[in-house]
């Protein structure tokens, strides 16, 4: 893929948090740190209904409550063919993590995560999703740099 340069003007203070960043993620020059922000952006844009993405859901709850294993295990089961993986941790004699990987339309894997966040006993629920676009374009430039080196 072939780099373009511009020149960028940034107020004091964004220059600063710009440095920050640099430096909090080890980036070797704020170019870097430019592109990790641009896709971490476009990654996280809401794609169209009827584009695939990919999603994780992070839940904590208590593994006490006997019903939320039971419902939780419906709704995924309802669901199964978004799921792409689950991990289960256990954080300690009363709570857990649940991190579960989807993929499929957005509508739908917010719809999962909406019904598994809203059940009683989540102590906290987080969805996020990423654009296929994203993936599709990384992929683009990866193929184009093997094609053009032979592999």
């Amino acid at each position: 893929m072939k780099i373009k340069r511009f020149g960028v003007s940034l107020e004091k203070e964004l220059l600063d948090a710009l440095d920050n960043l640099v430096r909090r993620h080890r980036f070797p020059n704020r170019s870097q740190a430019i592109r990790f922000l641009i896709r971490k952006n476009l990654a996280e844009e809401e794609p169209s209904e009827d584009k695939t993405a990919y999603g994780a859901l992070f839940l904590i709850y208590e593994h006490h409550r006997r019903q939320f294993l039971d419902r939780s295990l419906d709704i995924q089961h309802s669901y199964n063919k978004l799921i792409i993986s689950s991990q289960h941790v256990h954080l300690d004699e009363y709570n857990c993590l649940e991190i579960i990987v989807l993929k499929g339309k957005t509508n739908t894997l917010r719809g999962f995560s909406d019904r598994m966040i809203a059940l009683k006993g989540t102590k906290y629920g987080k969805f996020l999703l990423c654009a296929q676009a994203i993936i599709d374009k990384s992929s683009k430039g990866a193929k184009d740099k093997n094609k053009k080196e032979g592999r």
